[in-house]
């Protein structure tokens, strides 16, 4: 599938209104979910605005390939532990990773299953230069 298909595909009327067609008649059901809509939409978006900072999405980008530890990103990032660190406590709050002790070392990973996936898309659509001049 090419993008245009994808974007076929995609119905923004869907995302917002429950329906392909937004002039056609909601049902009951369909009026009575404005609420979850809702809920989804504010999700997406506090999503994406932790995938707002540089630091934050770079640390996901790694965790899409398997868990990572503070250490490890460290030195991925070519950061400071209390940068990394910092970052890390901010994707847990808003639950887009999780963390596992062994020992000493705490790894990082990914909580949702949907974020490697959106990190999928953010690769195809900016990861190469040959991509950008379609």
């Amino acid at each position: 599938m090419n993008g245009a298909e994808g974007f076929a595909r995609f119905s923004l009327a869907n995302l917002l209104f429950g329906q392909a067609d937004p002039k056609a008649p909601r049902s009951a059901a369909a009026q009575a979910e404005p609420a979850a809509r809702s809920a989804a939409i504010e999700e997406a978006a506090n999503i994406f605005k932790t995938l707002g900072h540089e630091g934050r999405l770079l640390i996901l980008c790694h965790l899409a390939q398997g868990p990572k530890s503070v250490g490890e990103l460290e030195g991925m990032l070519d950061a400071r532990q209390s940068a990394v660190s910092q970052q890390l406590a901010r994707l847990r709050i808003e639950g887009l990773v999780t963390a596992r002790r062994d020992g000493k070392t705490i790894f990082y990973s990914l909580k949702d299953p949907r974020i490697g996936e959106l990190l999928i898309c953010y690769a195809r659509i900016f990861g190469g230069a040959d991509q950008r001049n379609m």
